[in-house]
C-alpha cells in the first residue's frame, strides 16, 4: 500500500504541471488586435502642422510619441515612410486652437480652451478595408489666469498622449 501512495504522489506531480500548462489563457493588455502572421511591419510619416497658430514643439511632441506608442505595444517593425508597409499611418496637424470658454462675474474670460486636431490617414495594405481617413481631437482648460506659454507644455503631452491613444485604438486596436 506504501508503493501505491508513493507511486500516485509521484503521478500527480507530473501530471500537475501539465494540466496548469495545457489550460492557460492569454490575454493582452495593450488591446492590440494584430495577426503578426499577416502584418509585420509599420511605416509612420511625420505629421506636419498645418493650422493657423503654430508650436513649433508640438510637431516633435506628436510625432515622437505616435511612433513610440506602436514601438512599445506591439512586435511591429517600424519602417520609413517611404517603405512598403503592411501598415502606413499618415496625416497633419490640423488646429492648434485656444478659446474662450467661460466668463466670470465682471465679463473677462475666466477659463480657456486649447484643442489640438489631427488628421489621420491609415492603410491597411493586408486588408484595404480597414482602410480611413479621420480626424482625432483633444482638449484641455486651463485658468485664464495663467499665460498660455506656462501651461503649454503639460497640456500638450496630456493630449497628445490622448490622441495617440486614440489613433492606436482606431487602427490596430479595432475598437
Amino acid at each position: 500500500m506504501d508503493w501505491i501512495k508513493k507511486i500516485s504522489r509521484v503521478a500527480v506531480l507530473f501530471v500537475l504541471p501539465v494540466v496548469v500548462i495545457a489550460c492557460t489563457v492569454s490575454y493582452k493588455f495593450n488591446g492590440s488586435s494584430i495577426n503578426y502572421d499577416k502584418v509585420k511591419t509599420i511605416s509612420i510619416a511625420d505629421f506636419p502642422i498645418k493650422s493657423e497658430y503654430v508650436y513649433a514643439p508640438l510637431a516633435t511632441k506628436f510625432n515622437e510619441d505616435l511612433k513610440d506608442i506602436f514601438i512599445r505595444q506591439t512586435r511591429l517593425q517600424l519602417l520609413k515612410p517611404n517603405q512598403n508597409a503592411d501598415l502606413q499611418i499618415d496625416g497633419e496637424i490640423t488646429g492648434y486652437n485656444q478659446y474662450n470658454q467661460a466668463v466670470s462675474a465682471d465679463g473677462y474670460s475666466s477659463e480657456t480652451k486649447l484643442t489640438i486636431t489631427v488628421n489621420v490617414r491609415f492603410v491597411n495594405n493586408t486588408n484595404h478595408a480597414e482602410d480611413f481617413e479621420q480626424q482625432f481631437s483633444a482638449f484641455r482648460t486651463y485658468s485664464s489666469t495663467q499665460l498660455l506659454t506656462a501651461v503649454q507644455d503639460g497640456l500638450i503631452a496630456e493630449m497628445t498622449k490622448e490622441i495617440t491613444d486614440q489613433i492606436f485604438n482606431a487602427t490596430v486596436a479595432n475598437w
